[in-house]
């Protein structure tokens, strides 16, 4: 039996801080890895020993195995805890690990090696008798087989990357003159992500639900489940809400998807956390969609209603103990909901987003998943998801109402996020009455503009600059009173339009960190964070541009193509003299494991290219210009 003292974690942000209070707890040391970018990251400050491994990039640090094993080495960590994402789901760091006797926190190289592809897991799967989608999961990789079995198939269909997971290397394909330039980005994308291009085909199920069993397995045969998870709230093919229980659920299918899950697992010798997903149709059919060999995002919903701590069950089984639990002890009490909290502009097509921390205050009352520390940065090199914020309740209405509280109060100054999003999902009526499927959010958010500021907003962004504009109002607030004259007229940028605001005199008192004012005799406390001319409120950043001539070019209609966020460049389609239309694909961008396609915003001829394949970027960088 393995004896286990102290667990490095390969792996950074809120899952590692997540690991970290578990196995402290348990009285185990930890060891933290950072790369550059990560330093002074809040994961790197729990835990008791902390060792760089490289530069941002996570190819030269957090998918570095020489140089995690080489930190476990120095700081004689005798177990590793891969988290989820990075090497977690890598068969050659688990045997890696194995072969530097170090105890690896998850299930058998081998496992992890046939689940990890989607081709192989799905063979292996039909021959267990697992249900399965109609698809095409062979070897023969070159296009022209992907492109008569995607004509066997039939459309719409699925193209998967086949080691991928995260929405990255998937793509929806509506007929077969779109299939070519799709298995490239796909291939592509795959590539870039997982070191591997093999995709398979699937036959699109449209809207369906997307539900998953949590299965564990320990060294002595067992192998139980532990409910299900609800994970069809989704944006581009990545979750964003999850629930346990399922809202449609019942006795007889939640068996029947156990049995199947529990049929996966055996077929593979499970031994750890892992979680079977399925795609439930409107007619109660269910079908193998993967299998994570890991922990999974969404486990705190699970632990919430089952009122087991997944983590600690890792570390039990890794330790060669039995299963706390059999079958019939499982129970579940309530309903838990989870968000996930991005760094992503929703209005544009939930581009990633960089930025310092100005302000994070999470909501009281929930448990907050997280790895944010204040004056820390969100950089280009990592997921954009940086909390998750999760509420228990007796019946789901409970959980959800507790949820929508928190991610209104939940306060995250500095980047834009998809905060507004998630409390506009969660009051939808179809939402609340739990009929959605994963097309939710494209059948009823497929259209998300800036939101335009309120008045209030508006009046209370000016009371704050004036309040701070202490070089024009040397007095400070004298002659701050609500009988006084407005002393000054402000011109406000927000989500680029200027808005004309009077500062009218309001009953306002600050601490630098929340205004307190009184807008219609309703006293309110808001928090905000000011720095010259920019403001930040939630949901909304405004510019003081009082003193600045009105820049009338807008990009999004010129022939200045400039990035949407930092990143690199991964592929240059045209050169200088090429004629462009409109919506023609131009270059490439890759930032925080994602492409993004960046298209002419008009026809012409490209003037000049200011980048090549390979090019870091920043945020606004011009990269291109169209006559």
């Amino acid at each position: 039996m393995p004896q286990l003292t102290k667990i490095l974690i390969a792996n950074r942000g809120e899952i590692a801080c997540r690991i970290q209070h578990t196995a402290q707890a348990l009285g185990y040391r930890t060891v933290a890895v950072y790369s550059d970018a990560d330093a002074q990251a809040l994961h790197v400050q729990m835990a008791d020993e902390a060792i760089n491994i490289g530069p941002a990039p996570v190819n030269q640090s957090y998918l570095n195995i020489e140089a995690i094993l080489d930190a476990a080495k120095k700081t004689g960590a005798d177990a590793i805890h891969p988290g989820y994402g990075f090497l977690s789901e890598n068969p050659d760091f688990a045997k890696a690990c194995l072969n530097a006797g170090l105890t690896f926190i998850g299930p058998s190289p081998e496992a992890i090696e046939l689940m990890g592809s989607k081709r192989l897991s799905k063979l292996a799967m039909l021959n267990a008798g697992v249900p399965c989608i109609a698809g095409y999961q062979g070897d023969q990789q070159d296009h022209a087989t992907l492109q008569q079995e995607a004509d066997r198939i039939g459309y719409p269909l699925m193209i998967k990357a086949s080691a991928g997971g995260g929405g990255r290397g998937m793509r929806l394909v509506h007929d077969s003159s779109q299939l070519l330039d799709q298995l490239r980005t796909a291939r592509s994308e795959a590539m870039n992500a997982f070191g591997s291009d093999e995709l398979i085909l699937e036959q699109a199920l449209i809207d369906p639900r997307h539900v998953e069993i949590q299965l564990f397995g320990d060294s002595h045969g067992n192998l139980i489940y532990l409910g299900e998870r609800d994970c069809s709230i989704q944006r581009r093919h990545q979750k964003i809400i999850e629930e346990a229980p399922c809202p449609i659920m019942t006795p007889e299918l939640r068996q029947a998807m156990g049995e199947a899950a529990l049929k996966a697992g055996r077929a593979v010798n499970y031994v750890g956390a892992g979680t079977v997903e399925f795609l439930l149709d409107r007619n109660g059919r269910f079908y193998f969609l993967e299998m994570n060999t890991r922990l999974q995002v969404e486990h705190p919903v699970t632990e919430m209603i089952t009122g087991l701590d997944l983590v600690a069950w890792q570390l039990q089984i890794a330790s060669g103990q039995p299963l706390p639990l059999q079958q019939a002890d499982v129970s579940l009490s309530g309903h838990a909901m989870e968000v996930r909290l991005y760094a992503e502009d929703p209005a544009q097509g939930f581009v990633p987003q960089t930025g310092e921390v100005l302000r994070w205050e999470p909501a009281p009352g929930v448990r907050t998943d997280h790895g944010l520390l204040e004056g820390g940065k969100i950089s280009p090199f990592y997921d954009a998801m940086q909390a998750k914020i999760i509420a228990h309740g007796a019946t789901r209405e409970e959980a959800r109402r507790k949820l929508l509280r928190a991610v209104q109060d939940t306060v995250l100054l500095g980047v834009t996020t998809n905060q507004q999003l998630l409390a506009d999902l969660l009051q939808h009526r179809d939402f609340i009455d739990g009929d959605f499927s994963t097309g939710f959010i494209a059948e009823h958010f497929s259209e998300i503009s800036p939101r335009s500021p309120s008045n209030e907003q508006l009046s209370l962004a000016a009371a704050l600059f004036y309040q701070h504009s202490a070089d024009q109002h040397p007095q400070g607030l004298a002659g701050w009173r609500n009988n006084a004259s407005a002393p000054w007229t402000y011109r406000l940028e927000v989500n680029g339009e200027i808005h004309h605001v009077s500062a009218e005199p309001l009953p306002l008192t600050t601490d630098g960190r929340h205004a307190t004012v009184v807008l219609d005799g309703i006293r309110r406390r808001i928090p905000y964070n000011l720095n010259g001319d920019k403001l930040w409120l939630p949901g909304i950043s405004v510019l003081n541009r009082t003193q600045q001539v009105a820049n009338r070019q807008a990009d999004a209609g010129s022939g200045v193509v400039k990035a949407p966020m930092d990143g690199a460049i991964v592929d240059v389609r045209v050169s200088a003299g090429d004629s462009v239309t409109k919506g023609q694909l131009l270059l490439v961008l890759e930032a925080m494991k994602m492409e993004h396609p960046l298209k002419a915003g008009m026809d012409g001829v490209v003037a000049a290219v200011q980048v090549v394949s390979g090019d870091q970027v920043r945020n606004r960088q011009v990269l291109l210009e169209i006559e």
